[in-house]
């Protein structure tokens, strides 16, 4: 009797599509896009399918779903009678198409929500940003209504001859797990994105049953903004070019009620009236920022110091009828140095007879005036500067008594999960040349997905670490230290080489899975029911979540 031997790779794709059905994703996306009953697939799993290739990290774009697919254990992550073809970029243009119409912000918002709340998610912290994809090729004009326009604007990825997309995203500092996301056309600013979501919010979280706090960069910190701040809790870096900012520190740094944050950290807090918001400004002092500042202060003042040569050169080589007239020259070439101030100044006479020829004795002159002068660091304004740079501002408008300065402070540190959320979707092996897409509105649709991913990605790694807590175990990190805090991308690469093999001999079928071993297992064991059932492992997510 002939046996027959199937295999198939299955690596972490599991836990990416055990995760999904726990969350119930595919479910949600098609009550709320509907399903067409001559369909393969449906909207919802074309989406499970984009989030699996994307979080596959092969450096495949979506165009090739088809072939990432065909060495997959599709009945397993799917169901029975998927197969890979049904992955072809026309389903895909169509769900991306669907997406749009029903509104990419609305329909993730009602995802992130739903996924939020079964998770039970601390959202108390939103974390609030932007940033821009940049794309190649022609874009067709859209018909779309409502569609954004891929155009130039200021270029995050620092590629300013290219179109682009801005991405707005707001994440939890529990866990990173994005909140909401919106797409706008490439030549939108950060203060008018920020405006509207401040605007957006207000309304958003009135009813809200614990209290919402918003964070944000600078950017989002201005006059225009600030009637709606007004009616917002927020915490925000205070952009330090305007006058009261740099007032505050330098009044900080002329006092010593300094408070100890860390070896490498202290602070020091003032109550402000500022746009008309009482509001409390926390002064940061860093060492590492005051490393920082020395050697941009020392590379400016070399700089200036080149530019200062060049002016003086020309400067002692010129003429002036008058003292007054050399002493404003000077005077002139003076006033923007930062870094140098005069040690010398000398103003010689020159007599300059109105004959030609050799003088005589009683020919006729003027005189005219030259000016020689030397410079030297101004040492005490550079070590002023130098201090000012090590120094930024936190501001905020919440009670002392909901949460005190060092709770602000913390809070605006979890701004870092936004900036790992753009480093994770921009990253090459995610979604990778994706932006083939001609049409406005599947790019957005498609971002849309990408943030999707980000989602399912950013709630099993909170999975995994709040259930290493609360079993109080441990995983060995790349250096094969014990972490109870490992990333996602590490666990899907000790995942590596799991194998779903199907044994057929006549009509008897028997399945299996090679590859897994007892780090394996404990790993998968603490996922969730639908990955412990996807690798045959006995769950204990029930301990932990």
């Amino acid at each position: 009797m002939k046996m027959e031997l199937e295999i198939s790779r299955l690596d972490h794709y599991g836990i990416v599509a055990g995760v999904i059905k726990d969350l119930k994703l595919v479910e949600q996306i098609d009550n709320l896009l509907g399903v067409h009953e001559q369909s393969e697939i449906s909207h919802g799993e074309a989406i499970a399918g984009m989030i699996l290739n994307g979080l596959g990290f092969t450096d495949r774009p979506i165009s090739l779903t088809p072939q990432f697919f065909e060495n997959k254990p599709l009945e397993l992550l799917f169901r029975p009678g998927v197969r890979a073809e049904h992955f072809n970029r026309f389903k895909l243009g169509r769900t991306l198409d669907s997406v749009h119409a029903y509104g990419c912000e609305a329909l993730f918002g009602l995802l992130a929500a739903s996924v939020c709340r079964q998770e039970q998610v601390d959202c108390s912290f939103g974390c609030e940003d932007t940033t821009s994809f940049s794309t190649t090729g022609e874009h067709l004009p859209d018909e779309d209504i409502g569609a954004i326009t891929i155009t130039h604007g200021y270029s995050k990825d620092h590629r300013p001859d290219l179109k682009q997309v801005v991405l707005e995203l707001m994440v939890s500092q529990d866990g990173g797990i994005p909140l909401l996301m919106k797409c706008w056309s490439g030549n939108a600013d950060d203060n008018s994105i920020f405006q509207h979501r401040a605007k957006e919010l207000i309304e958003a979280w009135k009813d809200a049953e614990n209290p919402r706090y918003l964070i944000m960069d600078s950017k989002g910190y201005t006059q225009n903004n600030a009637i709606n701040l007004k009616s917002l809790n927020f915490i925000t870096r205070i952009p330090e070019t305007n006058a009261p900012a740099k007032a505050t520190i330098s009044d900080a740094l002329n006092q010593d009620n300094w408070v100890i944050w860390d070896e490498n950290r202290k602070y020091t807090c003032f109550e402000i009236e500022h746009y008309g918001i009482g509001q409390r400004w926390i002064v940061v002092f860093s060492k590492a920022a005051l490393n920082r500042s020395e050697n941009t202060v020392e590379k400016a003042s070399i700089k200036e110091k080149t530019k200062i040569d060049k002016a003086l050169y020309h400067l002692h080589a010129q003429r002036f009828k008058s003292e007054t007239e050399a002493l404003e020259a000077l005077k002139k070439i003076c006033k923007p140095w930062k870094y140098y101030v005069l040690q010398e100044v000398e103003i010689e006479e020159h007599k300059k007879y109105l004959s030609t020829g050799r003088p005589a004795k009683n020919s006729p002159f003027e005189l005219e005036y030259m000016i020689k002068c030397k410079v030297e660091k101004d040492l005490e304004r550079i070590d002023k500067i130098i201090k000012e740079k090590a120094c930024f501002i936190i501001g905020s408008n919440i009670p002392q008594t909901e949460l005190d300065d060092l709770e602000v402070l913390q809070g605006y540190q979890g701004q870092d999960h936004v900036e790992k959320g753009f480093g994770f979707i921009k990253s090459p092996l995610c979604f990778a040349s994706s932006f083939f897409l001609e049409k406005a509105s599947r790019i957005e649709a498609l971002i849309m997905v990408m943030t999707l991913a980000l989602l399912v990605y950013t709630t099993a790694q909170r999975r995994l670490r709040t259930a290493l807590d609360h079993v109080d175990e441990t995983i060995p990190n790349q250096i094969k230290q014990p972490s109870k805090r490992p990333t996602m991308r590490w666990i899907f690469q000790l995942l590596e080489g799991i194998n779903h093999v199907v044994i057929r001999e006549g009509k008897q079928i028997k399945v299996m899975l090679e590859g897994l071993n007892e780090l394996r297992r404990r790993i998968l064991s603490l996922l969730g029911t639908s990955v412990a059932a996807i690798y045959q492992v006995k769950p204990r997510v029930e301990m932990a979540l």
